[in-house]
């Protein structure tokens, strides 16, 4: 009864805001699971409906509302055009959570999120022996997009093409390190888990970017996941765990800004570290507020303080489009700093896509607990993509990278998928 309390607080401090929510409606224009399904449970005011209907009818078992709240992407959509600045995301992330902590998570929820990815040296351990034997699973199928899809199509694989794990995760590539810079600012690096596993390149050229800019690196051990993956679960506990693991790496004075390449990491730790950990003492709450006002995404930080090339330059004879990822742009309001990067590259000519900043459908686990869905959303975005006529699409999250070289691979249009960075770092 203590998380329904908590819950009660919760909705009575955001009345207003269900009150606006209620008579406006302008997320439905703007929700891409809305675009699809029409149901209006599926979009940010029915949401908050169902969560005012709960308050006012406590002994019913609230199985129904959360799994209304699990069915989002958590883009932010609504959040980013509602007139009112209603804060639905972290409404949302708050209620799963309450809602976890009065339900309980599943068996397999648990197992993933407070035995293995709260536990980071056993979760590194399970990728290892993953990564090993991924092609006794995979067959390789896509050589552009890089791709493989399964031996035997089971759930939730079904007709999924997988990007592998990477033999060798950066961590092990590129031990913890500190370099002082030579004339320029120190840069933490935040990996991430995706980035460390699946695409180590990508830290690498964001390595090698730092080293020809004559910046400090200061890279260190014991990071851990970022925590969204519990946080969307609705396990708090996790969550807070892996933050305060996190901010112990990260702790002392001996960097200026700290950066990421992966565009939720950034958003969660800029946006979420700082709600979350409230009340969880002056020293916890302050070092996570302190660190998100230093974190900067990749490109932000590329575009503000990298030597690009003027925009100006000849047209270069590769095309390459961009797609927004949604905690970029519609959390973090960074969305042309990207596109001056890629339009100072001389090798690439810089096309614009029609609705770049449509989310490409995968949100986390949304993607593996409703596939179709996914996939409708996805592959709109890769018609838009093929559409362009472009050699890569660039963006800035390997979430999205992941998603998009699904997509692609399913169409059987052979366009490669690359980071911001990547294309940056091929430029020097």
């Amino acid at each position: 009864m203590a998380s329904i309390g908590k819950l009660i607080k919760m909705l009575e401090s955001l009345e207003d805001d269900l009150i606006v929510c209620m008579r406006c409606g302008m997320c439905q224009s703007v929700c891409p699971l809305y675009r699809e399904t029409r149901l209006e449970t599926d979009v940010a005011r029915g949401k908050l409906a169902i969560l005012d209907g709960l308050r006012k009818s406590l002994f019913e078992k609230p199985d129904g509302v959360a799994q209304r709240l699990h069915r989002c992407l958590l883009c932010g959509s609504c959040q980013a055009q509602c007139p009112s600045g209603v804060k639905s995301v972290e409404i949302f992330l708050k209620a799963r959570a309450i809602i976890s902590e009065y339900r309980g998570l599943s068996p397999l929820k648990r197992l993933i999120l407070r035995k293995i990815l709260a536990v980071p040296e056993r979760f590194h351990r399970l990728l290892d022996i993953m990564a090993r034997c991924q092609k006794l699973f995979f067959k390789d199928l896509d050589p552009v997009v890089g791709t493989s899809c399964s031996r035997i199509p089971v759930p939730p694989l079904g007709k999924r093409h997988i990007t592998p794990l990477a033999a060798v995760p950066f961590h092990e590539k590129v031990p913890a390190l500190y370099r002082p810079a030579t004339g320029g600012i120190t840069v933490a690096v935040f990996t991430g888990c995706l980035i460390d596993r699946v695409f180590p390149s990508v830290a690498e050229a964001l390595i090698r970017i730092l080293e020809k800019e004559g910046m400090g690196i200061h890279l260190p051990e014991g990071q851990s996941c970022c925590g969204i993956p519990a946080l969307s679960a609705g396990d708090l506990n996790t969550f807070k765990s892996l933050v305060r693991r996190n901010l112990e790496s990260f702790a002392g004075e001996g960097y200026d800004v700290l950066v990421t390449a992966c565009a939720t990491c950034t958003a969660v730790i800029k946006e979420l570290w700082p709600v979350m950990m409230e009340g969880e003492g002056v020293n916890i709450s302050g070092k996570a507020k302190s660190l998100s006002e230093k974190t900067m995404d990749v490109t932000e930080f590329l575009f503000k303080y990298g030597h690009m090339k003027s925009s100006e330059k000849k047209a270069g004879p590769l095309k390459v489009t961009y797609h927004d990822p949604c905690h970029l742009k519609k959390s973090l309001g960074i969305w042309k700093e990207p596109r001056r990067i890629l339009e100072s590259l001389d090798r690439y000519s810089f096309i614009e896509m029609v609705e770049a900043d449509s989310c490409c459908g995968l949100g986390g686990s949304f993607g593996l607990e409703h596939e179709e869905l996914s996939e409708k959303i996805g592959l709109k975005k890769a018609q838009r993509i093929i559409d362009t006529g472009a050699d890569v699409v660039a963006t800035a999250c390997p979430a999205c990278m992941i998603q998009l070289a699904d997509m692609l691979s399913r169409t059987g249009k052979g366009k490669k998928v690359k980071h911001v960075v990547e294309l940056y770092a091929e430029s020097l």
